[in-house]
C-alpha cells in the first residue's frame, strides 16, 4: 500500500472510531488519576468502566457485542474479579428471562398470531379513528405488560401499517394519522412494559439486584398491584395528547378497516401449532405468576422455548436468525457492572455523595428523593436503553435512604419514559423505521407525554402505593 493510500486509511478509520478513542484517552487519564477520597481501588476502576461503556453505547461506536466483551475483559484486566467470578456474575436468570422472552417472541410471531390480535383490535375498537388508536394503545400497553414492548411494537406494526395503506396509498395525505396510530403502539408498549415482572429485562433485572443485595422482593402478583393501575391511568392520557397533536386526516377509518377485515378473514383458518404455540405461552404466563420466586422467570421462560422447539412451533434456525444475540450479550454485560458497583462500594460511595448533594431534603422529603430518582432515570432511559440504565442505576439508587422496594419501583417505572428520542427505545426505533414519523415528531408529543408521567409518578408512588402498604 502507497504512503497515500495509508494516510488516507488511517485518517478515515480515526474519523470513524473518533468516540472509541476518546472514551479510552478519558479513561486513561482517569486511570493515571489517584484514586478519590472513601472510594476503594476497584471501586473506582469500575466507575471508568461505566464511563467507557455509556460513551460507547451512547455513540454506538461499536456494535453490540463489541461493547459488552470490552465490558467483561476490562473488568478483569482492572483486577475487579478474576475470569470465573466476572463470568458466573455475567450469566443468571435475569439473562436466561431476556434470551427466553426474545425466543418466545419469535415463535409468537412465526404463528402468525399478529393477523388474529388485527382482527380483535377491529371487532372492539369499531371504525371510528379515535377508538382504533385507544385501541392500538391499550392493546400494546397489555400485550407489552407480559412480552415486552419491543415484541409487541413488532407485532403491531405490520397491522397499522395495513391499515395506513389501505385508507390511502399517498402518505402526505394520511401523515397525521400515521403518527397517530404508530405514537399510539409505541408509545402504549412503553407505558405498559413495567406493567409486570416479565414484561422487560429492566424489571427483571431490578429483581435480580433485591435477591443479590438481600432486600425484601415482591411476587409477580404484587408487582402488578404497584404497577398496574398506572398503566391504566396513562393509556387515556397518552390518546389524549396524541389526538391533540396530530389530528389526523381522516375522522372515519371505514374503507381501510373494511380492507383490512376482508385481509384476515380470508388467511388460513387457525391451525393446530397456533393453537399449541397460544397454550405453551399460557403456561409460562402461570410459570411466572406462581413459580417464578421459587424457579426464576428465567428457567420458565427457557421451559417455554424448549416445549415451542419440541411441539414443532418454531424451529432453531428462527431462533438463530432473528434472536438479537448482541442485546443479550450486552444485558449480561451491563448487568456484571451493575453488581461490581455494588460489590466493590462504589454505589454506596455514589449513593453518599447523592445524599450530600441532597442534604437533608434526601431523609426529610421522599417526594424529593423519588423526583431526583425519575429525573435521572429518565435522562438516562433517552440516551440508553432502559435496561442499561436500570443496570447501572439499580445498584446506587437502592442504596438512598428509604423503602428498597419503593425507590426500585420508581426507578424501573421512569426507565419506560423513553418518548423523548427515536433511539430511545425499541418501539420508538421500530415505527421510525417505518418512514412514516420524523424524528422532531418524537420530541413534539414526547415532552407532554415524559412531563405529565413523571409529575404522575411522583404523585401516584406517595399516594396510592402508602395507601395499599
Amino acid at each position: 500500500m502507497q504512503y497515500p493510500q495509508l494516510l488516507n486509511s488511517t485518517i478515515y478509520w480515526l474519523t470513524q472510531k473518533r468516540w472509541l478513542l476518546f472514551a479510552f484517552i478519558v479513561a486513561l487519564a482517569l486511570f493515571l488519576l489517584p484514586t478519590p477520597s472513601g472510594l476503594s481501588l476497584s471501586g473506582y476502576r469500575i466507575l471508568i468502566i461505566v464511563i467507557i461503556a455509556l460513551t460507547l453505547i451512547i455513540t454506538e461506536s461499536l456494535p453490540l457485542p463489541g461493547i459488552a466483551f470490552i465490558i467483561i475483559i476490562l473488568e478483569v484486566y482492572f483486577g475487579i474479579g478474576d475470569a470465573n467470578s466476572i463470568a458466573r456474575s455475567f450469566m443468571n436468570d435475569a439473562v436466561f428471562f431476556i434470551m427466553g422472552s426474545l425466543m418466545l417472541a419469535v415463535a409468537i410471531v412465526r404463528q402468525g398470531w399478529d393477523k388474529r390480535i388485527a382482527l380483535g383490535i377491529i371487532k372492539l375498537t369499531g371504525n371510528k379513528t379515535h377508538r382504533v388508536a385507544f385501541g392500538f394503545a391499550a392493546i400494546s400497553a397489555v400485550l407489552a405488560s407480559f412480552v415486552g414492548e419491543h415484541t409487541v411494537a413488532a407485532i403491531m406494526l405490520p397491522i397499522a401499517l395495513t391499515l395506513i395503506k389501505y385508507t390511502s396509498k399517498d402518505r402526505k395525505k394520511v401523515r397525521r394519522l400515521s403518527a397517530y396510530l404508530l405514537f399510539s403502539i409505541a408509545y402504549g408498549s412503553l407505558i405498559g412494559s413495567v406493567g409486570t415482572p416479565s414484561g422487560g429485562g429492566r424489571n427483571v433485572i431490578l429483581i435480580h439486584y433485591w435477591q443479590e443485595f438481600g432486600m425484601p422482593q415482591i411476587s409477580y402478583l404484587e408487582w402488578m398491584k404497584f404497577a398496574y393501575p398506572l398503566i391504566l391511568i396513562q393509556i387515556p392520557i397518552l390518546s389524549w395528547i396524541l389526538w391533540k397533536n396530530f389530528p389526523p386526516e381522516k375522522t372515519v377509518l371505514d374503507t381501510g378497516i373494511r380492507r383490512l377485515k376482508t385481509k384476515v378473514a380470508n388467511s388460513n383458518q387457525i391451525t393446530t401449532k397456533q393453537i399449541t404455540a397460544l397454550i405453551i405461552f399460557f403456561m409460562v404466563f402461570l410459570g411466572w405468576v406462581f413459580l417464578s420466586e421459587t424457579v426464576g422467570l428465567g428457567i420458565i421462560a427457557l421451559t417455554g422455548v424448549v416445549m415451542y422447539l419440541i411441539t414443532g412451533c418454531v424451529t432453531w434456525d428462527d431462533l438463530h436468525k432473528h434472536v438479537n444475540w448482541g442485546v443479550i450479550l450486552l444485558f449480561g454485560a451491563t448487568i456484571s457492572m451493575g453488581a461490581q458497583i455494588n460489590h466493590t462500594g462504589a454505589a454506596e460511595w455514589l449513593a453518599n455523595n447523592v445524599i450530600k448533594f441532597g442534604g437533608e431534603l434526601m431523609t426529610s422529603v421522599p417526594i424529593f428523593t423519588d423526583g431526583l430518582v425519575i429525573l435521572l432515570t429518565t435522562f438516562l432511559a433517552n440516551v440508553l436503553s432502559s435496561s442499561a440504565t436500570v443496570a447501572v442505576l439499580g445498584p446506587i439508587t437502592l442504596n438512598l435512604p428509604g423503602d428498597s422496594t419503593h425507590i426500585g419501583l420508581v426507578m424501573a417505572i421512569s426507565s419506560a419514559f423513553g418518548y423523548f428520542t427515536a433511539v430511545a427505545a425499541p418501539a420508538c426505533t421500530i415505527i421510525y423505521a417505518s418512514g412514516l414519523v420524523k424524528a422532531r415528531d418524537f420530541l413534539k408529543a414526547g415532552w407532554k407525554i415524559g412531563l405529565i408521567s413523571i409529575i404522575l409518578l411522583i404523585i401516584y408512588a406517595n399516594t396510592y402505593w402508602a395507601i395499599i402498604n
